[in-house]
């Protein structure tokens, strides 16, 4: 053990209360006489877990210094406890954050929350204005930044002068030289609840006030419009996290939960996965980026069990040198765009077990998941893996989600037939729909019309009650009065054998209206040109005449997005000859 962490540890044991893990501390709520009821708060999960297993790994982390860093539950409760009191101490009651996966994100999450605070996690790859923008509609008054990241802050220090920035230097230290503003905070923090009586969980918030109470923020990622803040209350997350739990199977027997955080943490707030993973005591292993040749390192030498992805990084995760089939099953929660069966497939043959889930940041992430059932053992392996890409049913802590008739007035609520025909528009109703958008009124009213959270997903409603998305409304071809799916056409591109990604979208067409046009990507080795992909959808593909591509683009990379997705804007900006810088 360092010095420094000798010195802190002491520090702690001078002035720490043993952890109760069936404690209720307060606030008392306007229950507080009934002994059947608490305040829903995933805040608790963490002080849970290190009252029944303190020495339990909560996270591993390589640092910006390059250093292994391994923390306990109840090292990273007593760090997530101290920056809770430091927040309390100043009167913060609205934090940013614009970190990547680090333990300091991770503590941010259950402190900020503790202190009775809104947590505003950004998203670093956004431009300075937007991010000053998110800052300043959000009205933080400090921000958890990663000193990577503090230059992309200049456009909201000239805008909010006064905000407090709290650097994070992500190193393996926690006092001395390398240490920063941030284990100062926590250490400022700790002392101050020393001082003041040593309360420490049970002075906190570990269960919110009201469990109808904003947590946290998330933004929007406004690629057409300003970013909106979608309320995240305490209820809403603990019932997304339990659901995590749940449908992506983290509590099994046998091996713990060893949770690859590949998903941003900001994205969502993580898919409430920070929540989901300590509340099974899992550990986190955090990681700054994406690193192909790391995630298979990690996957081959340390416990990990699941992690979380777009099908993206999947598709590249799969194509990279270092694949090899593993010899422990890892299960990939597969979301934020439709996936292919055949990279279903890929990923399968590597031992990597995909699940899809579906959802929105209105959402906390998923609230479907593609369910599969044993008789699916039995189809033909295409089929199988076609089911297995569907978006499937509600999450069991929400109701079931339909597929309601987009050609009637809006806020008006009619089903379409469980064919798998007729197209609809996805809607959700239940406990994991988010509260709405923070001081947007209107936006909200509109993302509730009559009495359901709309998707903007164009789906069809399977005879199982499983649901299939075809397209967001704004990426369905009309060519020659046929609806061509931009996310069915790009599933079959990628069955070619040198084709390793897929954007289409709509181009003009003077005979049809609209024909799809395609961009590709080329797996490494591999060389291809874009007539002869055209030539193998006409003739080779299987597909309706009336679908193949009018031109096929071999591209080096497609535009993507923080989380994965496809920017199908830029493909069209792209396709009327805009720049590609």
């Amino acid at each position: 053990m360092s010095a420094a962490k000798s010195r802190l540890s002491s520090l702690l044991g001078h002035f720490q209360q043993p952890l109760d893990a069936n404690s209720t501390p307060a606030p008392v709520s306007e229950n507080e006489h009934n002994v059947n009821f608490h305040t829903l708060s995933p805040t608790f999960f963490l002080p849970r877990a290190a009252a029944i297993e303190p020495d339990a790994e909560a996270i591993y982390h390589i640092t910006a210094n390059n250093q292994i860093l391994r923390r306990t539950y109840l090292e990273t409760a007593d760090r997530a406890r101290g920056l809770a009191y430091f927040l309390r101490k100043h009167g913060y009651k609205r934090v940013g954050i614009l970190c990547p996966n680090t333990p300091a994100f991770l503590e941010s999450i259950f402190g900020i929350a503790a202190a009775g605070a809104v947590n505003v996690a950004v998203n670093y790859r956004l431009k300075e204005d937007d991010i000053g923008y998110i800052f300043t509609h959000s009205d933080v008054e400090a921000i958890i930044v990663d000193q990577e990241y503090l230059p992309l802050l200049g456009a909201c220090r000239a805008a909010k002068p006064d905000v407090r920035i709290i650097v994070d230097t992500d190193t393996d230290a926690i006092e001395g030289e390398l240490a920063g503003p941030f284990d100062e905070a926590v250490l400022e923090g700790l002392n101050y609840d020393r001082d003041a009586g040593a309360k420490g969980w049970d002075g906190l918030e570990s269960q919110a006030a009201s469990e109808d109470d904003i947590v946290a923020l998330a933004y929007t990622s406004g690629t057409t419009a300003k970013p909106k803040g979608v309320e995240y209350t305490h209820r809403g997350c603990y019932l997304a996290a339990m659901g995590n739990v749940i449908e992506a199977g983290l509590n099994f027997h046998g091996r713990r939960c060893g949770y690859l955080w590949t998903l941003p943490m900001f994205h969502a707030m993580g898919w409430t996965f920070p929540w989901a993973v300590t509340a099974v005591r899992g550990t986190h292993y955090c990681l700054r980026k994406i690193d192909y040749p790391q995630i298979w390192r990690l996957l081959k030498e340390e416990n990990i069990t699941h992690f979380n992805a777009a099908p993206t990084v999947n598709t590249l995760l799969c194509n990279s040198w270092e694949a090899e089939k593993l010899p422990e099953p890892v299960h990939v929660t597969v979301a934020a765009s439709p996936p292919t069966p055949h990279l279903f497939e890929q990923m399968a043959s590597l031992n990597l077990h995909p699940v899809h889930a579906y959802g929105m940041t209105e959402t906390y992430g998923p609230i479907t998941k593609g369910y599969q059932m044993p008789l699916w053992e039995k189809l033909p392996r295409k089929e199988k893996f076609g089911r297995m890409a569907r978006q499937g049913h509600g999450f069991v802590t929400s109701l079931p989600v339909r597929v309601i008739k987009t050609d009637v007035p809006e806020g008006t609520i009619v089903d379409v037939k469980r064919d798998g025909k007729e197209i609809g528009e996805i809607v959700c109703v239940g406990n994991i729909c988010s509260r709405g958008y923070y001081k947007d009124p209107e936006a909200t009213q509109k993302l509730f019309a009559g009495g359901v959270l709309h998707s903007g997903d164009l789906a069809v409603w399977h005879p199982d009650r499983a649901v299939q998305i075809l397209d967001r409304a704004k990426d369905i071809i009309i060519s020659g009065g046929e609806n061509i799916s931009s996310v069915g056409l790009e599933s079959m591109l990628v069955t070619h054998p040198a084709i390793l990604e897929a954007g289409v979208v709509a181009v003009p067409d003077s005979h049809w209206g609209e024909r799809p046009k395609a961009f590709v990507t080329v797996k490494p080795g591999r060389q291809l040109e874009g007539k002869d992909v055209v030539e193998w959808a006409r003739n080779s593909s299987g597909i309706s005449k009336f679908m193949v591509p009018r031109e096929v683009e071999v591209v080096a990379e497609l535009p993507k997005t923080s989380t994965g997705k496809v920017r199908k804007n830029v493909l069209r900006d792209w396709a009327k000859g805009g720049s590609r810088s």
